[in-house]
C-alpha cells in the first residue's frame, strides 16, 4: 500500500567530495595497519626507549644540575610506555604514546641543555 503523500528528496545538483583525510586519521590508519608487527613495537617502545632513550634523558638531567621538575616527566614519559604494553593495547594507540613519550623526552633534553652543564650541581 503506498502512501498518499511521497516526499521527493531535490538536490541542488552541486556535490562536492570530501576525500580529504586528516593527517592524524591518517597516521592512526597506518598505525591499526602495524598490528602485525605488534611485537616488534613492545620490543621498540620497552627495550629502546627504556635502555637509550630514558637513560640518554637521566644523563642529560643529571648533567646539567639535576633540576627536579624534569625526574618526574622523564619517569612518566617511560611509565607510559611500560603500562600501555602491558595492558596488550592494540598498535594504534602504543605507537602514538611511543611518540609521545619520545617527544617528551627530547623537549626534556633540550630544556635541559639550555639551562647549561654544571656537574657541581649533581652532587649537592
Amino acid at each position: 500500500m503506498h502512501t498518499t503523500v511521497n516526499q521527493h528528496v531535490a538536490s541542488a545538483g552541486t556535490q562536492t567530495a570530501n576525500n580529504h583525510i586528516s593527517l592524524w586519521s591518517h597516521f592512526i590508519n597506518w598505525a591499526d595497519g602495524q598490528e602485525k608487527s605488534r611485537l616488534l613495537w613492545t620490543a621498540l617502545s620497552i627495550a629502546g626507549h627504556g635502555c637509550v632513550f630514558t637513560i640518554i634523558t637521566m644523563a642529560t638531567i643529571l648533567f646539567t644540575g639535576n633540576n627536579f621538575i624534569f625526574w618526574p616527566f622523564a619517569l612518566v614519559a617511560m611509565s607510559m610506555c611500560v603500562v600501555v604494553n602491558l595492558a596488550a593495547m592494540p598498535t594504534k594507540i602504543t605507537i602514538p604514546v611511543l611518540f609521545f613519550s619520545l617527544l617528551i623526552d627530547l623537549v626534556i633534553i633540550a630544556l635541559c641543555l639550555t639551562h647549561g652543564f654544571d656537574m657541581a650541581a649533581s652532587y649537592r
